[in-house]
């Protein structure tokens, strides 16, 4: 775990990974970031939500990120709308994860909470002004997306992770992280 120091308290390092945008046509959406910016759909589908169903695409350019941008449906004809759906966060270990848990936890921030998707482990929370951020960190497995259950993070490391591993070999399309790399470097045209 690299550790900063920051205003004289350690603080786990973190990244800056993907961003999700509320959309209002998700299919022209897509077909811009594919066929204009060159991303490749990694995964669609459909997440139950506060209020309904969420329709989300994955997108990427890089065979090791599963997405850099995430397209939810859901974006009211209104201008006024922020499309930013979340700011996500990358944390180098899930030992540092845990202990952004730990120091989030202490400050009572609104709705932390802490899922698995399979191919990652993520915190949820809002910053002051009400912005969702996701802080994560990877798991060696890939599942079908999307896919989001709650995780027992208090656990330890190591049990946490063999509890994640547990829940990602039951669910669909699960492979090892690097064959769903290969399979995405072939499809972006960026070799094996």
């Amino acid at each position: 775990m690299t550790i900063m120091k920051s205003q004289d308290k350690l603080v786990p390092s973190l990244k800056f990974s993907h961003v999700g945008l509320f959309a209002r046509d998700m299919d022209t959406q897509a077909n811009f970031y594919t066929s204009v910016l060159g991303f490749t759909e990694t995964d669609r589908g459909n997440l139950q939500v506060k209020g309904g169903v969420a329709r989300l695409v994955f997108l990427s350019r890089d065979p090791d990120e599963h997405h850099q941008i995430v397209l939810v449906s859901g974006r009211p004809p209104e201008d006024h709308f922020n499309v930013i759906n979340q700011i996500s966060l990358k944390a180098d270990s899930l030992e540092a994860l845990q202990e952004l848990y730990r120091q989030l936890k202490a400050k009572n921030v609104d709705e932390l909470v802490a899922v698995t998707h399979g191919n990652a482990v993520s915190l949820y929370c809002r910053d002051p002004e009400g912005n969702r951020l996701e802080l994560y960190v990877d798991t060696p497995w890939y599942v079908s997306q999307p896919c989001r259950v709650e995780a027992p993070i208090d656990l330890p490391t190591n049990e946490l992770l063999a509890w994640v591993e547990r829940h990602a070999r039951a669910l669909p399309g699960f492979k090892p992280r690097e064959q769903w790399r290969a399979e995405m470097a072939i499809r972006m045209g960026r070799g094996t």
